[in-house]
């Protein structure tokens, strides 16, 4: 699922529901940056976390 992610997307990660939707800023290999609306600016490597796409609609 993480190699489909490009830059503008929202996505939920499930391990920490609590920092809210983010919007994928770019993705670099595994590193993934996305900014949560309640944890801010997070890198994250793709090889140990899913995240999840949050359709339009469906929020």
């Amino acid at each position: 699922m993480n190699s489909i992610l490009e830059p503008g997307m929202i996505v939920r990660l499930a391990t920490a529901p609590d920092w809210g939707k983010g919007q994928v800023q770019s993705r670099i290999g595994d590193r993934i940056t996305v900014n949560f609306e309640h944890a801010g600016k997070q890198v994250l490597d793709g090889r140990h976390v899913a995240l999840s796409l949050v359709l339009p609609g469906s929020e």
